[in-house]
């Protein structure tokens, strides 16, 4: 399994990857949490949030990344397969950024995915 600071370090390359202009204005930055984080609306205890990104007041905008919610999901696999997921989950995190940057908060093409995957998720579970 991948260590805490292996996922952290994997994290950070796969940021600094991203053009300087996606980071404009994420003063809260990207984070790396070691928790499982277990989706609120989840049927069973089998649907884990990778990342999150939020609109804070006082944290101002952050992306968060769920280092226990990625064991939870890929356990034993290997770096470069953590590596896949991170970098889908760093870039759909900065997609939510840029969507809000752009006045989409709440409403942009990712919240409608999202929506579309709990959808999947619901009728897979039905």
């Amino acid at each position: 399994m991948l260590t805490f600071d292996d996922f952290a370090r994997i994290v950070r390359e796969e940021v600094d990857l991203l053009p300087d202009f996606v980071h404009e204005k994420l003063d809260g930055g990207v984070l790396v949490d070691s928790d499982v984080y277990l989706h609120p609306k989840r049927l069973a205890d089998d649907l884990y949030i990778l990342g999150t990104y939020s609109v804070d007041p006082v944290f101002g905008k952050r992306i968060i990344l769920y280092y226990g919610s990625f064991t939870a999901t890929l356990g034993a696999a290997s770096e470069s397969a953590y590596r896949v997921r991170i970098r889908e989950t760093v870039r759909h995190e900065f997609l939510h950024h840029l969507e809000t940057r752009a006045g989409l908060y709440d409403k942009g093409t990712l919240i409608e995915e999202d929506a579309r995957r709990m959808q999947d998720y619901y009728k897979s579970h039905s």
